[in-house]
């Protein structure tokens, strides 16, 4: 029973590590080559786990040689455009200047109904709103509207609002964040000020404080219950 759990511990780290380094994709956005990889490399690692008499190197020595191939394909994909275009394809035109490409859709599979309900996904409800609809690499639909129905922006408006930032934690369950004080350009006696503008007595009644996007700090405390 030891040994299965050991095994078990030891693979499942193992997988975790070499998924992490394959990227911060998910599933749906993996490369065909990439999500084929990571199916070989969940079975390589169930067999040892299920049986015993599997030695657990059997199941390491394919994952690592799978690891290598990617890393390998990856840097010869970004080296290579031809390299590219054999193990990722290249993106398919399913709406060309307001028209469907019958062929592209034929080729790729993809039916009317799946692609209606793709731009349904993304807002669109009507074929006639769309002027390029691209099926990407990765399965994923990019839909570019009609210019005349595309989402009017700050910059058509006139307007120049200030340029947001990333929004900051300050303070978590109740402890301060030394760290994003300073990368906020802020200190304690700041934020000492703000909690006693907001009629906090305790840092350690916040449940979370955050100086958001815009430059205003947010804070929101604990249920008295807690």
């Amino acid at each position: 029973m030891f040994t299965i759990l050991f095994r078990t511990i030891i693979l499942y780290l193992f997988v975790v590590i070499s998924m992490r380094l394959m990227g911060k994709k998910q599933i749906g956005e993996m490369e065909p080559f990439e999500l084929a990889i990571a199916i070989m490399i969940s079975e390589l690692a169930s067999l040892p786990m299920q049986d015993t008499r599997v030695s657990i190197t059997h199941g390491i020595i394919p994952i690592i040689t799978l690891l290598s191939m990617q890393t390998l394909l990856a840097v010869l994909q970004l080296k290579s455009e031809k390299m590219r275009l054999v193990f990722s394809g290249k993106p398919s035109i399913l709406i060309n200047k307001g028209k469907l490409d019958l062929k592209k859709l034929k080729d790729d599979k993809f039916n009317i109904n799946n692609l209606m309900e793709e731009l349904r996904m993304q807002g669109y409800y009507n074929l006639s709103d769309i002027e390029y609809a691209i099926l990407e690499t990765s399965g994923q639909l990019s839909v570019i509207p009609k210019t005349e129905l595309s989402p009017a922006t700050k910059q058509d408006l006139k307007i120049k609002p200030p340029q947001e930032g990333l929004p900051v934690t300050l303070i978590l369950d109740g402890k301060i964040n030394f760290k994003n004080l300073i990368t906020a350009n802020k200190d304690e006696n700041w934020l000492n000020q703000m909690m006693k503008k907001n009629s906090i007595s305790s840092v350690k009644d916040v449940l979370v404080a955050v100086l958001d996007s815009k430059g205003k700090f947010y804070c929101q405390l604990k249920e008295k219950n807690e």
